[in-house]
């Protein structure tokens, strides 16, 4: 049992090379609120949060991730934090009151055993709930920032990791069909049904940054103004159903092709004693309960992340399953 909590996942930063295009397909789009901006960057947070910002768009030579942010319950548990990265010999990086991200208090920022680089905070800048303003929801109608879906090349070591040392609960998994290994495992720490999911895959990457939306229409309804703009080819799966998490999902790609999912009704997870979902690879129902199957692309891009000091991305490596990936389709 940890002496710390970590609430949820709280905003990520995303490498992009065109800040206009990023607005058009961000803001314009699928309506995200532009909280703030300068010439590098764009702050971006939706109608249920609090906190100032939950995506930075910031530009760069190459597309990416700059890091995925969770936030903690109170000061100390930063620290606490620290020393369960340090003891595993991970690179950490204290980040100063608004050094980098304004309204933001001091973050823990670490290159976790994978290499994902993920960051710890308390205090953010809070701003005007827009939950009932339903007459400024635009595009999507995106509530909140949900969960971070990541590719690492040993997803049984992360898991540990981020089950044991950082406390996560564990909600849903696909497991092989010969051996029972591990391939997938999705991660809670709100009370749904992931804040974190991990996938054996080439890594550490970034698969895809998932986004509440009001409703199923709210999902629909983006396909239409994607339509309306000019922009399909940004629609890269779905809309559809998975069986895991149940949740109605798009998958969509931005100017850079850093993936998006817009994601609604899934599950609460109310009990601590909850008996995770587990899901066999060959059941075709835990990816897709319907909708049509997934594309290569799905599969096999996802975007590079970066190192926390150089901030250049980093390299990857093969999965141990590697000749085995795409049997998960």
């Amino acid at each position: 049992m940890v002496d710390f909590n970590i609430t949820r996942s709280a905003h990520a930063e995303i490498r992009v090379t065109d800040l206009a295009k990023s607005r058009r397909f961000y803001v314009d789009a699928l309506g995200l609120m532009e909280i703030d901006s300068d010439s590098e960057r764009i702050f971006l947070g939706c109608y249920e949060e609090r906190d100032k910002y939950s995506l930075v768009l910031k530009k760069s030579k190459t597309p990416g991730i700059g890091h995925l942010s969770f936030r903690v319950a109170n000061e100390a548990d930063l620290d606490k934090i620290a020393a369960v990265f340090e003891k595993h010999d991970c690179q950490t990086k204290w980040i100063e009151p608004n050094s980098e991200e304004p309204g933001q208090g001091r973050a823990l920022r670490a290159q976790d055993p994978s290499g994902l680089p993920v960051e710890f905070y308390h205090k953010m800048e809070q701003r005007e709930w827009k939950r009932q303003s339903f007459h400024e929801f635009r595009g999507a109608n995106i509530l909140r920032i949900d969960h971070f879906n990541c590719q690492v090349p040993r997803v049984q070591k992360a898991f540990d990791f981020w089950t044991k040392e950082l406390g996560f609960y564990f909600s849903e998994g696909m497991f092989n069909d010969q051996d029972d290994s591990l391939w997938a495992a999705w991660l809670h720490r709100k009370q749904n049904v992931h804040d974190l999911a991990l996938m054996e895959g080439i890594g550490p990457r970034l698969h895809h940054i998932g986004l509440w939306c009001a409703d199923t229409l709210s999902v629909l309804k983006a396909c239409d103004v994607l339509a309306s703009m000019d922009m399909t080819e940004t629609i890269e799966r779905g809309p559809g159903r998975h069986g895991l998490s149940n949740a109605f999902f798009l998958y969509l790609r931005d100017p850079d092709g850093n993936r998006i999912e817009l994601y609604t009704t899934d599950y609460i997870i109310a009990d601590p004693d909850f008996e995770p979902v587990r899901w066999k690879m060959s059941d075709k129902k835990r990816a897709t309960f319907w909708g049509h199957p997934a594309p290569r692309s799905w599969f096999e891009e996802a975007s590079l992340v970066e190192d926390i000091e150089t901030r250049e991305l980093l390299p990857t490596q093969d999965p141990v399953k590697a000749g085995e990936m795409l049997d998960i389709r």
